[in-house]
């Protein structure tokens, strides 16, 4: 039996995030017989708690697993590692100073995926990407083995520290689910939605996603899009909710928690727009190629990749509002690459080759 333990996460049950998904998902059905998951979880983050799940075994640290107190929450849970855990799986860099001290005392073979550049992200300031810059320098540094989850973050860890990394994406056949036409149809009614003639976005309200650049475009068009988001967590999102709520054809929405609607209003959308210009792969991206809908990509290194250059592309206002008229867009290509690079069983056997 080898027994991993998974540190950087906000824990399972998975409500939040990629990193809580891509957990959620290989210590579930896929996962081999002679493995044995450990898996720290946020107290405070987790409303219900619980010895195992899915056969894992859960530990809980009193503390949140984001924002500034993710840092003493890795740094804790590395203090707090089983000692007969033969791997430890960290996902993110928040903790990683600590590796110097705790590669002293621990000779545990280190996986570290260092998620999708965080110290480049606007959102950060100053000093925080000082230190997720200094976190990911320190975590290339000490990790036995080092996974980036798009080639354009393999290809930046080669170029900026001289090391290979081992490449590994996100499933995202968890989407998919039976659901039967009648319930589709009663979903789709609540928000006056037609089938195959609206498009939806769905990401967190900030500036690098270019929710800004995606309503400004659709406002220039009757093209109908259902746009989900946390709009009121920040001004940036609160302004953006009050300017182009006006619009007919914008229908701005708050997060949607149940996964029938959410899975109605994916899978009956003629368009997924995926303004995401920061990170490696992202999840929403790998889910929504699920579906077969054309995708259309705002044009990084990273969305290319994942899509394997044969979405749809733009870069500012002019070119999506381009798109949107275009009427020969197909995404079938999508749907066959998701299927063959972003099932979880592919996922997790994956990473289970990194273990031995």
């Amino acid at each position: 039996m080898k027994n991993i333990t998974i540190i950087g996460t906000q824990g399972v049950p998975a409500s939040y995030g990629g990193f809580e998904s891509l957990v959620e998902n290989i210590i579930g059905e896929n996962k081999s017989s002679d493995i044995k998951y450990t898996v720290f979880c946020s107290s405070k983050d987790l409303s219900q708690k619980y010895d195992e799940y899915k056969d894992a075994n859960l530990k809980y640290i009193p503390l949140s697993a984001n924002g500034i107190q993710s840092i003493p929450y890795d740094m804790l849970s590395f203090l707090k590692t089983p000692k007969d855990a033969d791997v430890i799986l960290v996902l993110g860099v928040s903790g990683c100073l600590l590796l110097p001290l705790f590669k002293l005392f621990s000779k545990k073979k280190l996986v570290i995926n260092i998620d999708g550049l965080e110290h480049r992200r606007d959102k950060w300031g100053k000093l925080a990407k000082f230190y997720l810059k200094l976190s990911e320098k320190i975590a290339v540094k000490y990790a036995d083995v080092i996974v980036a989850d798009n080639k354009g973050i393999q290809d930046y860890v080669k170029e900026e520290y001289g090391k290979d990394s081992a490449l590994i994406a996100y499933g995202g056949d968890h989407v998919i689910r039976e659901l039967d036409a009648n319930t589709e149809n009663k979903i789709l009614s609540q928000f006056f939605l037609t089938p195959n003639e609206y498009a939806i976005t769905v990401c967190r309200i900030e500036p690098e996603n270019n929710c800004h650049n995606t309503l400004e475009a659709f406002s220039k068009t009757d093209k109908k899009l259902i746009f989900i988001g946390n709009w009121n967590r920040s001004e940036y999102g609160r302004s953006l909710k009050e300017k182009y709520s006006q619009f007919s054809n914008i229908i701005i929405q708050d997060p949607i928690y149940d996964i029938d609607t959410l899975y109605a209003l994916r899978k009956n959308a003629g368009l997924y727009i995926h303004g995401h210009s920061a990170g490696g792969t992202n999840p929403s991206l790998v889910e929504a190629m699920f579906f077969g809908c054309p995708i259309l990509c705002y044009d990084v290194v990273y969305n290319r990749a994942s899509t394997q250059d044969a979405a749809y592309y733009w870069t500012n206002v002019e070119d999506l509002v381009k798109l949107l008229q275009r009427k020969d867009l197909s995404g079938n290509i999508m749907k066959e690459i998701a299927q063959t690079c972003y099932t979880w069983k592919v996922i997790t056997s994956q990473y289970e080759a990194l273990y031995g």
